[in-house]
């Protein structure tokens, strides 16, 4: 009944494992060509959010990523039952923020190291749980949009 929760420990057992091979095998900022002026692994640490914004506010991050977490459980249990798209989505930015909340916890930042070199732009390095976030927003607006057609539908 609950396997979306699963799938958020699955996020945060990749994330982490991944983070901990970068931080075990690579110095900081060592790079390894994975395709040539597309795709590298670079070792990065990060203290902000995405594009290093607010860098350094660990305090403002912990609060905010317990709310998000409190939050996600709270639509998790209540809408989670009635649409596998809405708990797929939760259940990837939970394991997300709890993947980069364990980061900021014990190391102080967060480890990042997918680096893509997208149509001549350099996209900030990032990682697993910031993946899971992304997809997991994305899937949420998915979601809601289609909730709201079929809404939509029935009120006519």
């Amino acid at each position: 009944m609950y396997w979306y929760y699963l799938l958020a420990v699955v996020v945060i057992g990749i994330d982490q494992l991944t983070k901990w091979i970068i931080v075990k095998n690579m110095e900081l900022y060592e790079q390894i060509t994975v395709m040539k002026d597309f795709f590298y692994i670079t070792s990065h640490r990060n203290t902000g959010a995405a594009w290093g914004i607010l860098e350094g506010q660990m305090i403002f991050f912990y609060i905010i990523t317990v709310v998000v977490i409190i939050g996600v459980v709270y639509y998790m249990q209540k809408f989670g039952k009635d649409s596998i798209l809405l708990a797929v989505s939760l259940s990837l930015i939970l394991g997300g923020a709890i993947g980069n909340f364990i980061d900021r916890l014990f190391r102080q930042e967060v480890v990042d190291f997918l680096d893509f070199i997208i149509f001549g732009y350099d996209f900030p390095i990032f990682n697993v749980a910031d993946s899971a976030l992304t997809v997991g927003v994305i899937l949420v607006l998915i979601a809601t949009f289609l909730d709201e057609k079929r809404k939509g539908k029935t009120a006519k």
